[in-house]
């Protein structure tokens, strides 16, 4: 068994949900407010969901306190973590609409440091009641003001399409975390994903930033795959993760298990680098 510490859960201040703009600022700049990324990209077979269930499962080990969001009605990164899909009779869908409070659906997972916020297809009809709500773009925002402060990282696991529920993550989030799978068409692709960023800072979310990108389904053994890395780190630079995701069949196999790949086997090329990527995310993130 992993040597996780039991830590209790510290309390939110009172109030810090209507500090001023300022405050709110400092608050984030020293670690005391959690940090919410989404993980986008337009084009499906890319890693997202994956890096979704596995790099949040790494901050957890790392004893950070995550909150893993499924913002996709096919609900896969619900069952990566363990959660029965259809399993959990409140989800996200019911927060969206109204129903509930986000502190209401929250359900534990096989990693103390790590709780997640379940999806199922029922989210398809989400988009359709956020067409006719005065605040379409920002419910998931709204949702995740009482529970920010609680966790240090909070990971949006969004769809495979540039949609409203999308348009939601992005409003809500501090940052986008990009996966760029090492093929040539999906370096073509991510325009569309830096465009609709680029639409969400001028109308809703100026402060929105981009975490950095990810490459994802690295085989060694390609050359072009070593062309889509240059070509990647040359055009987008520091943006650019150090931590490449590489092709690993632990890491494929472990959705099947429900376990991310850290529990089903820690020893794999998978768990490694996304252990890797956690640390990087965790070094990047640091504040004095």
């Amino acid at each position: 068994m992993l040597p996780w510490k039991f830590l209790a859960m510290g309390r939110r201040a009172p109030g810090v949900g209507n500090l001023p703009l300022h405050l709110l600022r400092i608050f984030k700049m020293f670690n005391l407010m959690g940090k919410t990324i989404s993980i986008a990209n337009q084009k499906g077979g890319v890693g997202k969901t994956t890096t979704a269930v596995n790099l949040s499962a790494s901050l957890a080990v790392a004893e950070k306190k995550v909150l893993l969001v499924d913002f996709d009605p096919q609900g896969n990164a619900t069952s990566g973590v363990g959660l029965v899909k259809g399993g959990p009779k409140e989800t996200i869908y019911d927060v969206i609409i109204g129903q509930r409070r986000l502190h209401d659906v929250i359900c534990d997972t096989e990693i103390a440091f790590l709780k997640a916020v379940p999806a199922t297809v029922d989210l398809i009809g989400a988009e359709v009641e956020l067409m006719e709500a005065d605040n379409k773009e920002s419910g998931l925002k709204e949702a995740l003001r009482g529970i920010v402060d609680d966790f240090e990282y909070i990971l949006v696991d969004c769809p495979p399409s540039l949609n409203l529920l999308t348009v939601n993550a992005l409003t809500a989030s501090d940052s986008v975390l990009i996966p760029l799978q090492c093929e040539y068409y999906a370096l073509e692709g991510i325009s569309e994903i830096l465009r609709t960023i680029e639409l969400i800072r001028e109308s809703l979310n100026p402060n929105l930033a981009i975490e950095g990108i990810l490459l994802t389904m690295f085989d060694p053994r390609n050359n072009l795959a070593h062309q889509v890395v240059e070509e990647a780190k040359n055009h987008f630079s520091d943006e650019v993760f150090e931590t490449i995701i590489h092709r690993n069949v632990r890491l494929s196999e472990s959705p099947s298990f429900g376990r991310p790949v850290i529990l089903y086997d820690i020893l794999s090329k998978g768990a490694v680098n996304y252990m890797d990527l956690a640390k990087e995310l965790i070094h990047k993130n640091k504040r004095p």
